[in-house]
């Protein structure tokens, strides 16, 4: 069987893949790689925040990527942007590798990536204009060329009437198209998004991802976005990533992994369940976990480290946090405190939701 992607490779291909199912870099023929990440993992003394990532992304896509708080979604976003060096692996821009540049070519590189902020991140005491300017004065552009290319930017953005206001006159969402104005001067390949719409309203995010919508269209730029929001993934993202304590444990399009996470109904409880605990009953167990893999190989692990079997009465694909999730409902007969203890530990959440007598 092939990619489902339809990317033209086997599936042996796509998994052997340094960079796993990469279709959104194969299945358009020549569509050229632009940022190729491989096997890219850091720690912070001894807690890891990336573990063995690997991805790729073509030139004029849109990659979001999700994950709850702590999935590692800032740590990879800093390493994208060579503000944080990964300890193993490469980042390749346009061939070039963010993790292993010296400084000063590092400082180079990084003008060809655009980063838009969550807030903002605008210089007070400096003009709208001022502050588009700011990346070509430090590149050296010639005041002329400034004065040129920042005009064409606010037009861009809507702001073309506002070039001599200062930041405290903006409101919210202008500040951002200030931003996004700002982090397009040098005309970067890559443009980088850090949550760019949470400190916006719902009228104000929609009119941003739709200006970020049309540049990547327009313009055919690239754009790497992380977010909690599913809105915006829908309406910006080609292409998902899911991040997972530091781990991608799911990709795919928008439809791929969000539409399976629309609300359903609550699985239906096992005959004889009762909240109230009875000699010998079984406990019922609900676990978050991230992804269908890991059901069968957390109970395979369960039963042979803990000597423990668990029986799957139900699952239920949601969102939660903003973040797919797979509710699983468990029966296990007399948990260890080492056992439950493994499964905390293994799954994003455990609850004890009640108990159903030893023979159902």
């Amino acid at each position: 069987m092939g990619c489902t992607a339809g990317c033209g490779l086997s599936a042996a291909q796509c998994a052997a893949s340094p960079a796993g199912c990469v279709s959104w870099s194969h299945c358009s023929g020549v569509v050229m790689t632009l940022l190729q990440v491989e096997h890219v993992s850091r720690a912070f003394g001894s807690q890891t925040a990336l573990q063995d990532i690997s991805f790729s992304v073509s030139k004029g896509d849109s990659v979001g990527i999700i994950g709850r708080s702590g999935a590692g979604k800032s740590t990879l976003l800093r390493c994208l942007n060579g503000l944080e060096r990964p300890q193993s692996g490469r980042i390749l821009l346009e061939g070039e590798d963010l993790a292993t540049l010296p400084e000063d070519r590092l400082v180079t590189l990084r003008r060809r990536i655009g980063v838009v902020f969550q807030h903002f991140n605008l210089l007070n005491a400096r003009t709208v204009a001022a502050n588009v300017a700011l990346p070509l004065e430090i590149a050296g552009v010639a005041k002329e060329q400034r004065t040129r290319r920042v005009a064409e930017l606010l037009e861009l953005v809507g702001l073309a009437d506002h070039a001599r206001k200062y930041p405290a006159l903006l409101s919210g969402g202008q500040k951002q198209r200030v931003g996004i104005a700002r982090a397009l001067a040098a005309n970067p390949s890559l443009l980088l998004c850090d949550e760019a719409t949470s400190a916006l309203d719902p009228e104000t995010t929609a009119s941003i991802l739709a200006l970020l919508a049309d540049i990547n269209r327009t313009l055919g730029l690239t754009i790497v976005f992380i977010t909690h929001e599913m809105d915006v993934v829908r309406q910006l993202a080609h292409h998902v990533l899911v991040l997972d304590k530091g781990r991608i444990v799911a990709r795919g399009t928008p439809a791929d992994i969000l539409d399976a996470a629309e609300p359903t109904s609550e699985p239906a409880l096992p005959a004889g369940f009762s909240t109230i605990h009875t000699p010998n009953a079984q406990t019922v167990l609900r676990l978050g976990l991230s992804t269908q893999d890991l059901v069968s190989q957390l109970l395979a692990q369960l039963a042979h480290q803990h000597q423990t079997n668990a029986t799957v009465l139900a699952t239920r694909l949601h969102a939660h946090q903003s973040v797919p999730e797979l509710d699983v409902l468990v029966q296990i007969a007399n948990p260890s405190e080492e056992s439950l203890t493994f499964l905390k530990n293994a799954s994003q959440s455990v609850e004890v939701i009640g108990y159903v007598p030893a023979d159902s």
